[in-house]
Protein backbone atom coordinates (compact mmCIF):
# COMPACT_ATOMS: atom_id res chain seq x y z
CA UNK A 1 0.00 0.00 0.00
CA UNK A 2 1.37 3.41 -1.01
CA UNK A 3 0.92 6.20 1.98
CA UNK A 4 0.34 9.06 -0.65
CA UNK A 5 -1.72 7.13 -3.37
CA UNK A 6 -4.52 9.13 -4.94
CA UNK A 7 -7.86 8.25 -4.97
CA UNK A 8 -11.14 9.88 -4.42
CA UNK A 9 -14.05 8.20 -2.64
CA UNK A 10 -16.45 8.54 -5.13
CA UNK A 11 -14.42 6.47 -7.27
CA UNK A 12 -13.83 3.92 -5.01
CA UNK A 13 -17.46 4.21 -3.91
CA UNK A 14 -18.84 3.08 -8.06
CA UNK A 15 -16.37 0.60 -7.96
CA UNK A 16 -16.71 -1.27 -4.42
CA UNK A 17 -19.98 0.19 -3.03
CA UNK A 18 -21.30 -3.39 -2.45
CA UNK A 19 -18.60 -3.62 0.15
CA UNK A 20 -18.48 -1.09 2.01
CA UNK A 21 -19.19 1.14 4.89
CA UNK A 22 -19.73 5.00 3.99
CA UNK A 23 -20.02 6.81 6.75
CA UNK A 24 -22.56 10.21 6.93
CA UNK A 25 -19.28 12.53 6.93
CA UNK A 26 -19.54 15.05 10.18
CA UNK A 27 -15.77 15.78 10.55
CA UNK A 28 -13.74 19.02 9.64
CA UNK A 29 -10.25 18.70 7.79
CA UNK A 30 -8.06 20.28 9.57
CA UNK A 31 -4.25 18.38 8.32
CA UNK A 32 -2.68 19.28 5.56
CA UNK A 33 -3.54 15.95 3.26
CA UNK A 34 -6.82 16.32 2.39
CA UNK A 35 -7.10 12.35 1.62
CA UNK A 36 -5.62 9.24 3.47
CA UNK A 37 -6.06 6.14 3.73
CA UNK A 38 -4.98 2.65 6.00
CA UNK A 39 -5.50 -0.18 8.00
CA UNK A 40 -7.66 0.74 11.14
CA UNK A 41 -6.38 1.63 14.52
CA UNK A 42 -8.49 2.06 17.30
CA UNK A 43 -7.98 4.36 20.59
CA UNK A 44 -11.42 5.03 22.69
CA UNK A 45 -10.51 7.34 25.31
CA UNK A 46 -12.66 10.02 26.92
CA UNK A 47 -10.58 13.72 28.07
CA UNK A 48 -7.36 11.54 27.78
CA UNK A 49 -4.81 11.58 25.18
CA UNK A 50 -2.01 9.62 26.96
CA UNK A 51 -2.74 6.26 24.76
CA UNK A 52 -3.18 8.90 21.23
CA UNK A 53 0.44 10.15 22.86
CA UNK A 54 1.49 6.44 22.75
CA UNK A 55 0.14 5.07 19.49
CA UNK A 56 1.48 8.20 17.50
CA UNK A 57 5.09 7.57 18.89
CA UNK A 58 4.89 3.99 17.63
CA UNK A 59 4.72 2.89 14.04
CA UNK A 60 1.82 4.08 12.06
CA UNK A 61 3.26 2.99 8.54
CA UNK A 62 0.28 2.15 6.42
CA UNK A 63 -2.71 3.03 9.25
CA UNK A 64 -5.02 5.05 10.44
CA UNK A 65 -5.42 5.93 13.92
CA UNK A 66 -9.47 6.19 14.60
CA UNK A 67 -9.54 7.90 18.21
CA UNK A 68 -13.08 7.84 19.99
CA UNK A 69 -13.46 10.56 22.10
CA UNK A 70 -17.21 10.18 22.85
CA UNK A 71 -17.72 13.59 20.70
CA UNK A 72 -16.96 15.04 24.14
CA UNK A 73 -16.19 19.04 23.20
CA UNK A 74 -14.23 19.57 26.97
CA UNK A 75 -10.84 19.15 25.59
CA UNK A 76 -8.63 18.49 22.71
CA UNK A 77 -7.11 14.76 21.91
CA UNK A 78 -4.81 15.81 19.54
CA UNK A 79 -2.35 18.94 19.10
CA UNK A 80 0.70 20.08 17.01
CA UNK A 81 3.08 18.22 18.65
CA UNK A 82 1.26 14.88 18.26
CA UNK A 83 0.52 15.50 15.48
CA UNK A 84 3.74 15.89 14.26
CA UNK A 85 4.99 12.74 15.75
CA UNK A 86 2.65 11.13 13.63
CA UNK A 87 3.73 12.25 10.83
CA UNK A 88 7.13 11.33 11.70
CA UNK A 89 5.98 7.93 12.50
CA UNK A 90 4.60 7.65 9.22
CA UNK A 91 0.94 7.56 10.01
CA UNK A 92 -1.53 8.30 7.32
CA UNK A 93 -4.15 10.17 9.43
CA UNK A 94 -6.24 10.51 12.48
CA UNK A 95 -9.79 10.18 12.52
CA UNK A 96 -10.64 12.43 16.13
CA UNK A 97 -14.52 11.71 17.44
CA UNK A 98 -14.23 14.86 19.81
CA UNK A 99 -11.72 18.22 19.39
CA UNK A 100 -7.94 18.93 18.23
CA UNK A 101 -5.58 22.27 18.93
CA UNK A 102 -2.93 23.70 17.60
CA UNK A 103 -5.21 23.79 14.25
CA UNK A 104 -3.33 26.38 12.75
CA UNK A 105 -0.06 24.70 13.17
CA UNK A 106 -1.81 21.06 12.04
CA UNK A 107 -2.75 22.42 8.61
CA UNK A 108 0.79 22.82 7.75
CA UNK A 109 1.69 18.91 8.94
CA UNK A 110 1.30 16.65 5.79
CA UNK A 111 -0.84 14.43 7.40
CA UNK A 112 -4.77 13.93 7.21
CA UNK A 113 -6.51 14.98 10.57
CA UNK A 114 -9.98 15.01 10.60
CA UNK A 115 -11.89 16.31 14.01
CA UNK A 116 -15.56 17.41 15.16
CA UNK A 117 -13.90 20.67 16.20
CA UNK A 118 -11.60 22.26 18.02
CA UNK A 119 -10.74 23.16 21.99
CA UNK A 120 -8.08 24.84 23.04
CA UNK A 121 -7.78 23.01 26.64
CA UNK A 122 -5.11 20.40 26.85
CA UNK A 123 -6.45 16.63 28.18
CA UNK A 124 -5.55 15.29 31.61
CA UNK A 125 -2.74 12.71 31.40
CA UNK A 126 -4.14 9.83 33.27
CA UNK A 127 -3.14 6.60 31.20
CA UNK A 128 -6.77 5.81 30.40
CA UNK A 129 -8.22 4.54 27.79
CA UNK A 130 -8.71 1.48 25.58
CA UNK A 131 -6.46 0.34 22.58
CA UNK A 132 -7.02 -2.00 19.66
CA UNK A 133 -10.47 -2.69 20.19
CA UNK A 134 -13.88 -2.30 18.04
CA UNK A 135 -14.87 1.64 18.44
CA UNK A 136 -18.22 2.46 16.95
CA UNK A 137 -19.98 6.00 16.32
CA UNK A 138 -22.08 7.88 13.98
CA UNK A 139 -23.45 4.74 13.50
CA UNK A 140 -20.25 2.84 12.38
CA UNK A 141 -18.17 0.23 13.72
CA UNK A 142 -14.18 0.93 13.03
CA UNK A 143 -12.25 -2.67 13.72
CA UNK A 144 -9.03 -2.81 13.81
CA UNK A 145 -7.31 -4.02 10.91
CA UNK A 146 -10.16 -2.90 8.45
CA UNK A 147 -8.71 -0.38 6.36
CA UNK A 148 -10.47 3.11 5.92
CA UNK A 149 -10.43 5.99 2.92
CA UNK A 150 -11.14 9.78 4.16
CA UNK A 151 -11.10 12.54 1.54
CA UNK A 152 -13.36 15.80 1.70
CA UNK A 153 -16.11 13.56 -0.04
CA UNK A 154 -16.17 11.32 3.10
CA UNK A 155 -15.08 7.90 5.04
CA UNK A 156 -15.19 4.52 3.30
CA UNK A 157 -14.55 1.51 5.53
CA UNK A 158 -13.54 -1.86 3.70
CA UNK A 159 -12.80 -5.17 5.48
CA UNK A 160 -9.93 -5.29 2.51
CA UNK A 161 -7.25 -3.14 0.87
CA UNK A 162 -9.19 -2.13 -2.09
CA UNK A 163 -6.75 -1.91 -5.14
CA UNK A 164 -5.90 1.66 -6.19
CA UNK A 165 -4.96 1.75 -9.67
CA UNK A 166 -8.49 0.85 -11.10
Amino acid sequence: MEKNKNFKTADLCDLYSDDLIIMHQQFNSYGKKESFFGKISTIKCLNDNSKVREAVNSDGLNKVLVVDGNASMECALLGDILAEAAFKNNWSGIIVNGCIRDSDVIANIDIGVLALSTKPVKSVKKGIGEENIDVKFMGVTFKPGDYIYADSDGIIISKTELDLTK
